[in-house]
């Protein structure tokens, strides 16, 4: 919006200027022009006066010092009876003889200027039309001299400076907009970085400030009802672990003891997945809406966390991690999470002494490849161990799904195939920081 007021008010003053200025141009060159013409007409007095009363080398030296000045007035003298006195030529001839046979003055527009013709009466039988001379002024038109060339340039000047006065008008004004637009855009990005977001600011144009006042209004409401909802899940879990923890005792005094196993295991699943949801309900307060993480330091830690069992079951673990930083857009606690599952899966079902193998990579597009490979028996054919509640090892089935969820809300996928020793091979894109 600044550019585009800067060219249209620098288009539209260019053209204001140029329809001004050329006219006003055009102007000073015919003023000096006229002023050429009024000293003409001076000029031609003082010649007058001179051939009246003086003798033809009287009004030589006369000529001779008048044409002297460089103004662009040159006087001539054209006696009927002999040659012209003074530098011009004579002028065409049907004019000479017009202004001395009607005794009247005349001007008229020549190549490069003007001319003056006056017949002089010397009184007398001189009055005669054959016996009278005339004055000849030739005028040129005035070029980038005489003062035209400085007034040119000094309407030019102006004429910049205005334009420039102008775009630095329209600079100021586009900033008065663009400024708090800009500023209400970078408040409106950070409310969902996850940090303490700053009260929006308000300020600029009238319009400007009522939407700042509209959007701290809507950030203030967005707050409320996230607050409550985090608080209505929070006792929802509360709520939910009395009855639990009843129907547990309950179930401990089944004289059944299958039945009190299988209800224990629904129980443990229900648990699950109320905690899941807690941390899904919590996930914004967490980590906002732009998450990321290094993935190396995240798999790292997690994989260190786990090698200790790993030596206890005598399991050989390979690892493949980079040295460098790998931005993910996940938060830490999801990619922890994910970790933990894929993890969790492979020393719950993979027998003990079978190998691991945990390899983590830059992908090509950006974000990282985290692959895990196992020695176990592998996924179940026909079943989807992606999709919540199902499992085919007797677990809650939440951990695969927590996997799909973290990898495609990262803008990634999962990939489920067999490993190099035909166990399960699971590899999660994990796209990169938004």
């Amino acid at each position: 919006m600044r550019r585009s007021l800067i060219v249209t008010v620098a288009a539209t003053v260019a053209m204001v200027l140029v329809a001004m200025l050329v006219p006003m141009g055009v102007l000073v060159q015919s003023y000096a022009l006229e002023d050429r013409l009024a000293q003409a007409a001076l000029e031609v007095q003082a010649t007058e006066s001179v051939v009246s009363r003086a003798d033809r080398g009287a009004v030589s030296v006369y000529l001779d010092s008048v044409n002297g000045d460089d103004n662009g007035i040159t006087t001539t003298v054209l006696y009927p009876d002999g040659p012209a006195v003074g530098p011009g030529p004579p002028g065409e001839a049907r004019r000479v003889e017009q202004a001395r046979s009607t005794g009247r003055a005349r001007v008229d527009d020549v190549d490069g200027g003007a001319q003056i013709l006056v017949p002089v009466s010397l009184g007398g039988s001189s009055t005669l039309p054959q016996l009278t001379p005339v004055v000849q002024v030739d005028v040129a038109a005035p070029g980038t001299g005489s003062g035209v060339l400085l007034a040119w340039t000094i309407l030019l000047l102006l004429g910049l400076v205005l334009w420039g006065g102008a775009v630095l008008l329209a600079d100021r004004l586009g900033r008065s907009f663009v400024g708090p637009i800009a500023a209400l855009a970078s408040s409106a990005e950070d409310l969902g970085t996850g940090r303490q977001a700053a009260p929006v600011p308000i300020g600029g144009p009238v319009e400007v400030q009522a939407l700042g006042v509209a959007l701290q209004r809507l950030v203030d409401r967005i707050e409320v009802l996230l607050e409550r909802e985090r608080r209505g899940v929070s006792d929802l879990s509360h709520r939910l672990r009395t009855p639990v923890t009843a129907l547990r005792l309950r179930a401990e005094r089944l004289a059944d003891r299958d039945e009190a196993e299988r209800i224990q295991s629904d129980l443990d699943e229900l648990e699950a997945m109320v905690d899941h949801l807690v941390v899904q309900a919590r996930r914004s307060e967490r980590e906002g809406l732009v998450a990321m993480a290094d993935a190396g330091a995240v798999v790292r830690d997690r994989v260190d966390f786990w090698l200790a069992l790993a030596e206890d079951q005598g399991r050989d673990v390979a690892v493949d991690l980079p040295r460098d930083p790998l931005p993910v857009g996940a938060s830490e606690d999801d990619l922890a999470a994910l970790v933990d599952a894929l993890l969790d899966n492979v020393f719950t079902h993979a027998p003990e002494g079978s190998p691991v193998a945990v390899t983590l990579q830059a992908a090509p597009a950006g974000g990282a490849l985290l692959v895990v490979e196992d020695g176990g028996p592998g996924y179940p054919e026909g079943l989807d161990v992606t999709d919540r509640g199902v499992s085919g090892g007797g677990s809650t089935g939440l951990g695969m799904s927590i996997v799909a969820t973290t990898a495609e809300a990262s803008g990634g996928s999962l990939v489920l195939g067999s490993s190099r020793w035909g166990g399960a091979r699971t590899e999660v894109r994990l796209g990169p920081p938004a």
